[in-house]
């Protein structure tokens, strides 16, 4: 199976090494702690005045999913609750759980779809356009999205050369949040590479902190580790081809990635928990552990994309001061830098469907989320004034700066079978190396047959 991001595959590694170049800055910033934010056009941020125009529609009810819980929800909500006000529609948001795949099967058979689903799997997408759930964008859509995006995020929101997709929220995936206090303590400073990585947890380890705390209990937690040192380690070349199945999980550069990340999850004591700890951590919980329990937290760093501050949020650490970032580090010869996003698809075409659609591709929408913290946005236009802080700020600024050259998250490039569902597939294939991390063959063998299943290949 092939998706929209092979236009991009060919990139010259530039504006990635541009990208990872001015990350370097993150953790130099300063910045205050997202506390919420005004929704609609008031507060920060530049003009106050609507740049998209849309329709009344009074009485007209819209149903949206996501797999969004807690602040993100809280945040995204704050979204529809301005597109309700602008247009008189009634907006009900029902989660998905991680399975958005599943969950909007089973929806279609019983016949009752919601009206628009974000989903976070470019192959999920294509899957869905194959089948003909998917409704294309209208004219209004299309134009913001003309506007306010690069070809690059255009085409992943494409299937066949139809536009079905607007990617409302992304994420950069390459960062690693970190407890000043806790490498405070243990006298270590940011790492550059691997190496120094591996070396400064030992230390923060010596010192009495558990070091690195992995959500293996969510397994896309454990496929943006493997990414981001098969990115930086094979480069973007072979990245492509995996992403693609255009090489097998038993190449040596898959073995040669294990072997790495195995340098790290081979060490029970450098992670939180240890392995069988990792294994039961959540997500959220792997954030927020690192930044409570003051003098004394249960981990001092976390990979995680930039999304994690608004689980930061959740703590008494404030970012740029408590809560810290900085690039993850390089394994070759340059930091990787991985992203992935949020893309709004309509399942129902209707005035009201096409209407939050044009909505979500406007500054206007992206603001709302921005100021509210906790977010980035692929919009080129959206004035970086709005985000809450000057952490958040510079990875926008990263994001948007690397125009078409960046590398999509190689996970949810796969068919949903594979890179997108809990308790198979990759997830699940990962989560077992977790448990085992010397079992590389293993891993690679079964990582080879369920990609071989789902890809048809």
């Amino acid at each position: 199976m092939r998706t929209r991001f092979d236009r991009t595959a060919g990139r010259a590694m530039g504006a990635l090494a541009a990208t990872a170049a001015l990350a370097v800055a993150l953790a130099a910033c300063g910045g205050t702690k997202d506390d919420g934010g005004s929704s609609g056009g008031g507060g920060k941020g530049g003009s106050t005045a609507p740049t998209v125009q849309l329709p009344r529609l009074g009485g007209q009810k819209l149903q949206v999913t996501a797999v969004w819980t807690g602040p993100e929800r809280e945040n995204f909500v704050k979204v529809l609750d301005e597109f309700e006000k602008r247009t008189g529609a009634k907006v009900d948001f029902v989660p998905s759980g991680d399975d958005m795949a599943g969950f909007i099967g089973s929806k279609i058979a019983g016949g009752g779809p919601p009206d628009i689903a974000m989903l976070q799997q470019v192959g999920v997408l294509n899957e869905f356009a194959q089948k003909g759930w998917l409704k294309p964008l209208g004219s209004t859509a299309k134009a913001q999205l003309a506007k306010n995006y690069t070809k690059g995020w255009q085409d992943l929101g494409a299937h066949k050369g139809t536009q079905y997709g607007v990617y409302f929220k992304a994420s950069n995936k390459s960062l690693v949040w970190y407890n000043a206090t806790a490498f405070g303590n243990a006298g270590v400073g940011e790492p550059k590479n691997w190496k120094d990585f591996l070396k400064a947890a030992q230390t923060v380890s010596d010192s009495g902190v558990e070091p690195v705390s992995v959500g293996g209990a969510d397994g896309w937690t454990l496929t943006d580790w493997f990414e981001n040192v098969y990115l930086s380690q094979a480069g973007p070349e072979k990245y492509d081809q995996l992403a693609q199945h255009r090489i097998k999980w038993t190449d040596p550069s898959v073995k040669q990635a294990l072997t790495t990340l195995g340098g790290l999850f081979g060490r029970k004591d450098l992670l939180a928990g240890g392995n069988s700890g990792a294994l039961q951590t959540d997500f959220p919980t792997s954030v927020t552990q690192t930044f409570s329990g003051g003098d004394a937290p249960k981990a001092a760093m976390v990979s995680s994309a930039d999304f994690a501050a608004a689980n930061i949020a959740q703590t008494k650490a404030a970012v740029g001061t408590d809560a810290k970032v900085f690039p993850f580090p390089a394994v070759g010869a340059r930091s990787p830098v991985v992203t992935g996003g949020d893309v709004a698809v309509a399942l129902k075409d209707s005035k009201a469907s096409q209407a939050l659609l044009t909505f979500l591709a406007s500054t206007d929408a992206a603001k709302i989320w921005a100021q509210a913290g906790g977010f980035i946005s692929p919009n080129k236009e959206l004035d970086q004034a709005a985000y809450a802080n000057d952490v958040m700020r510079k990875i926008a600024k990263a994001l948007v700066a690397a125009g078409d050259g960046f590398r999509f998250d190689m996970s949810d490039q796969a068919p949903a079978s594979f890179g997108g569902k809990p308790g198979q597939g990759e997830w699940k294939a990962l989560q077992d190396f977790l448990k085992n991390p010397k079992d590389i063959a293993g891993t690679q063998a079964q990582l080879e047959k369920d990609a071989a299943k789902s890809f048809g290949r």
